[in-house]
C-alpha cells in the first residue's frame, strides 16, 4: 500500500468507483429514535449524548464502509459536549479507519509555531514518531496565518503518509467577503491556490497527484473551473453537495479528465437520509440505516460518470 496520501486516496477511489465522502455531522435533535432511545436523558447528560453519537457515527462509518473511499468528521458537534464528546470523535475516526476509510478529520486548525506543531501532532502524527492523540488521514486547515501555521502539516505529510486540505474557495454564503477582495490582479482565493500548489510540489506521489489538498466549494463551480486550471496536480475535497444546494454538474469543473483529482462531502443529505424525500416515505425513522445506504448509492451513481 502506498505510504502517499493523494496515492492511498486515488486506490480508493478507482476500487470503490466513488468519490463520495460522508461527513459524519451529528446533530442530537435529529438522531433517529432508536437510537436515541438507548440512550436516555441524552438530553440532559453530556457523556449520555457523546454515547449517542458515538453509536451513530461507528454505524456510519459501518454502512458506508463498502460504499466511499472515505469520511469526514466534523470535530465541532463532538466539542460542544466536552471531554466525553472529544473521546467519541477519537473512537469513531478509529473505527471508521479499522474498516478501511480513509479520515478527513474536519477541524480547520490555523494557528502558527509550536501551536500549529501541536495541532499537527494531534491528528496527523509527530514528526519524529511517536502517536497522535487522534488516528486520521488527513485535516482541514486554514491558511489565513500564513506559511509558519501551514508547514507543520506539510512535514506531517511528509513523514507520516497524511494529508491536508487547505481552504481555498469555501461554499458559505459569505465566503467572498475576504475570498474575492483583489490584489495585484487576482483575488484572493487565487493567490492561495498559488501557495497551495507551491506548497504541494513537496508530496506528490506516484499518481502525480499531491497530499496537499484544496477545499472548493460545490456552489461555486466557474471559480472550480479556475481553480482546476491552476492547481491541476491538487485534490479537492468539495463539500456544499447536497443539502446546501450543489449537485453532479457542480462539481464536474472540480474533477480532472482522468476521473481524480477531487472527492465530494455531503453529510446530512446521507446521514439523516431518513427525514428527507423519498428515504422519508419509503424507509422513515425505524430503518434510518437503510436510508443512509440508498442515499449513499444514489449519491455514488449520481457522481459515477465524473469518476468512470
Amino acid at each position: 500500500m502506498p505510504t502517499n496520501f493523494a496515492d492511498r486516496l486515488n486506490i480508493a477511489v478507482r476500487e470503490k468507483q466513488s468519490c463520495t465522502v460522508v461527513g459524519i455531522d451529528p446533530r442530537l435533535s435529529q438522531l433517529p429514535a432508536p437510537i436515541l432511545e438507548r440512550h436516555p436523558n441524552a438530553f440532559g447528560d453530556l457523556a449520555v449524548a457523546a454515547d449517542a453519537y458515538r453509536e451513530f457515527g461507528c454505524r456510519i462509518a459501518e454502512l458506508v464502509a463498502p460504499l466511499v473511499p472515505a469520511v469526514k468528521p466534523q470535530i465541532a458537534f463532538f466539542e460542544r459536549l466536552g471531554p466525553a464528546g472529544m473521546a467519541a470523535y477519537a473512537d469513531i475516526c478509529a473505527a471508521a479507519r479499522k474498516l478501511g476509510l480513509l479520515v478527513i478529520a474536519d477541524v480547520k486548525r490555523s494557528d502558527i509555531g509550536s501551536t500549529a506543531q501541536a495541532y499537527s501532532d494531534a491528528f496527523l502524527g509527530p514528526v519524529d514518531g511517536g502517536q497522535a492523540g487522534f488516528e486520521t488521514d488527513a485535516v482541514t486547515v486554514n491558511a489565513y496565518l500564513g506559511s509558519d501555521g501551514v508547514r507543520p502539516f506539510i512535514e506531517a505529510a511528509k513523514a507520516n503518509g497524511k494529508g491536508l486540505f487547505i481552504l481555498v474557495r469555501t461554499s458559505n454564503p459569505s465566503a467572498g467577503e475576504f475570498q474575492d477582495l483583489k490584489h495585484e490582479g487576482k483575488v484572493v482565493f487565487e493567490h492561495v491556490a498559488q501557495k497551495v500548489k507551491e506548497w504541494g510540489k513537496e508530496v506528490v506521489g506516484e499518481s502525480g497527484y499531491s497530499s496537499v489538498g484544496a477545499v472548493v466549494g460545490a456552489t461555486y463551480p466557474e471559480e472550480a473551473a479556475v481553480l482546476r486550471a491552476l492547481m491541476p496536480q491538487t485534490p479537492f475535497l468539495v463539500p456544499g453537495y447536497g443539502a446546501q444546494g450543489g449537485g453532479a454538474e457542480d462539481v464536474r469543473p472540480s474533477f480532472n479528465g482522468d476521473g481524480l483529482g477531487a472527492i465530494v462531502n455531503a453529510s446530512r443529505s446521507i446521514i439523516f437520509a431518513y427525514s428527507r424525500e423519498p428515504w422519508k416515505q419509503k424507509f422513515g425513522e425505524t430503518e434510518w440505516e437503510e436510508a443512509v445506504v440508498a442515499a449513499t448509492r444514489e449519491m455514488n451513481e449520481e457522481l459515477k460518470p465524473l469518476v468512470s
